[in-house]
């Protein structure tokens, strides 16, 4: 599914060096749903980046061998200058799905009306989210990444978001980050806590909450 192989990320700011991610490799394997967590600034959302393309390691390899989602919700990939619908039609066409039934979709889905003609720049935060997420469940994936973003716009909003999503989740497995500690038990069979830049891996979410727990002692 997703093989990372002596992943080595960092950031330098200021002339101070931070290590995200220090030469991990894991195997995340097809059938099983991974729940993801780590103290705040732990890297967990840089990891789902390289996991999904979006964000380049400084050093080693990702190799996908499944259809996989970029992180759900993720709006960085969205143009500013272009238009809703000129977004979705690209994303479309980037993926060999049907321009037109996506756009159908994510029209139908986003509830944005007339703005799906505005540049996203001029979005709502919540509009955006709005766009992101229903492109998102608009193609179809193998692996969907998940990063906090269970919880968009009204709670109507809401309901048809986890609908839909359980429709996919069905038929596709879940790499999810979250600090909603039931969430992860309802949807994820591993975990898996990053500290420290190292990932330490566990048979069940139970055993990876109990260090989470801890570190944030």
């Amino acid at each position: 599914m997703i093989h990372l192989k002596d992943i080595f990320k960092f950031y330098t700011s200021h002339g101070h060096t931070k290590i995200v991610l220090d030469h991990v490799s894991m195997d995340f394997r097809g059938g099983t749903n991974y729940g993801i967590l780590g103290i705040n600034g732990a890297g967990k959302s840089t990891l789902m980046r390289i996991m999904a393309g979006t964000e380049m390691p400084n050093g080693g390899k990702v190799r996908r061998t499944a259809r996989i989602s970029w992180p759900l919700g993720f709006a960085g990939g969205l143009h500013p200058k272009m238009t809703g619908r000129e977004n979705v039609q690209f994303v479309a066409r980037i993926y060999g799905h049907n321009a037109r039934q996506v756009l159908d979709f994510v029209e139908d889905f986003a509830e944005i009306g007339g703005y799906i003609d505005v540049p996203v720049g001029k979005y709502s935060s919540g509009m955006m989210q709005r766009l992101a997420f229903g492109l998102s469940m608009a193609i179809e994936f193998e692996v969907y990444l998940i990063d906090e973003v269970t919880a968009v716009g009204d709670i109507r909003f809401q309901r048809r978001c986890h609908e839909e999503f359980e429709r996919r989740r069905a038929r596709a497995d879940i790499i999810m980050v979250s600090h909603v500690i039931p969430t992860l038990t309802q949807y994820c069979d591993r975990g898996i806590v990053l500290a420290h830049g190292k990932l330490h891996t566990f048979s069940t979410v139970d055993d990876a909450i109990e260090l989470y727990k801890k570190l944030n002692e």
